[in-house]
């Protein structure tokens, strides 16, 4: 267990009058614990838990399946086992509460993850437990990194920033995206990664498509191309985005290119403590109107355990109502980047990047490639 976010959490618990916490996703086991088990992302109904206490009496809960990968990694934790296929996990994990003294207590939940038939069955078998949500507190205490945090996330960017750089300089006019994939994926892995998520391999005129992947389609002389990967690693993730163009930049890109460096300056230069998300953002738009540029509705996020973390570079929004501002604080990391999709020319550009917030500014993360000029592809 991961002590100084589990005090950090501890003391959550006690503002809120909160006996415990159960972590039920992925992304906050991994929070806790520092790693992740390998198939509860991909199979829901795999559960694995953090039962965080007030009183620092903690246990793990998970599948049998996982169980030996858990207990590995655990620390001499307890782990409650359920039985994939056999027993009711919701029955095993309320048993653990009631053995835990937690039957007539105060439990916080990840309310927006827990399957609600899951939810249902749970607060069956303990009638006189009250549930309450946890996700905030849970994501508010996610926004201000620890170094251990930083230093991984920073680490991560290099490795996204060097393999896009890396495949970026293995292809030519002729190869095909396929061909830049190839290279990149592999480089993520030499690179350290554990896996990556969100490969986009994007040219000509396929560049103006926000979220798509690698096709056979081969580059030409005068492409643009945007790349972005995020790396993984113990369930953190950084996502760059670089964009080159073949042999020649096609008309209007350079100038465009330009402004989205001067954009990124920009930010760099407003992010610190106490910044205003929304005038950041506002102060994008209004670059981009000078070129007649239409803006998407954020330019950053918060970043870490998911691709998108509070707060937006923009609107941060709320479940069921409009977005509103958000103060930028000291220990926050968020991805932020410089884009148009559809510039009028044809292409789209990006260039998506990874800060750290410090104490009296920021300091750029993704920090391998020097992006003040567009890359270029060529013999």
């Amino acid at each position: 267990m991961r002590t100084v976010i589990a005090q950090k959490l501890r003391q959550a618990l006690v503002a809120d009058a909160l006996d415990a916490a159960i972590t039920s996703s992925p992304e906050n086991f991994a929070y806790v614990m520092g790693f992740v088990v390998p198939t509860q992302p991909m199979i829901r109904h795999r559960h694995a838990m953090v039962v965080l206490t007030a009183d620092g009496n903690d246990f793990l809960f998970g599948v049998d399946m996982e169980a030996s990968t858990i207990e590995r990694s655990a620390g001499g934790l307890p782990l409650t086992v359920w039985r994939e296929f056999h027993d009711d996990a919701m029955k095993v994990l309320a048993d653990a509460l009631t053995r835990a003294g937690l039957a007539n207590s105060r439990i916080g939940m990840e309310m927006d993850y827990l399957p609600a038939g899951d939810f249902q069955r749970l607060a069956g078998y303990l009638p006189n437990a009250t549930f309450v949500h946890f996700e905030q507190q849970l994501n508010r205490a996610r926004q201000i990194k620890t170094p251990e945090e930083v230093a991984l996330i920073h680490r991560l960017s290099r490795i996204a920033d060097q393999a896009i750089a890396d495949s970026f300089g293995a292809v030519r006019a002729g190869d095909t995206e396929l061909d830049i994939a190839a290279v990149l994926t592999r480089r993520i892995y030499e690179l350290g990664a554990e896996n990556f998520k969100l490969l986009i391999v994007a040219t000509g005129e396929r560049s103006q498509l926000p979220n798509v992947g690698p096709t056979s389609r081969k580059l030409q002389p005068r492409d643009i191309c945007r790349v972005e990967i995020f790396s993984l690693l113990n369930g953190y993730q950084a996502g760059v985005c670089r964009t080159a163009y073949v042999e020649e930049p096609p008309a209007m890109a350079t100038e465009i290119w330009d402004l989205m460096v001067e954009c990124k300056y920009a930010i760099l230069e407003q992010i610190k403590p106490g910044a205003s998300c929304l005038a950041i953002y506002n102060d994008f738009i209004r670059r981009l109107a000078g070129m007649n540029l239409p803006p998407i509705s954020f330019v950053g996020h918060g970043i870490g355990l998911h691709l998108h973390e509070d707060p937006y570079i923009g609107a941060t929004p709320i479940l069921g109502q409009p977005g509103k501002d958000a103060v930028v604080e000291e220990n926050m990391v968020l991805g932020f980047e410089p884009l148009c999709y559809r510039t009028g020319y044809g292409f789209g550009v990006q260039n998506k990047d990874v800060l750290h917030v410090t104490a009296t500014g920021s300091v750029l993360l993704s920090d391998f490639t020097d992006t003040d000029k567009l890359i270029r592809i060529g013999a």
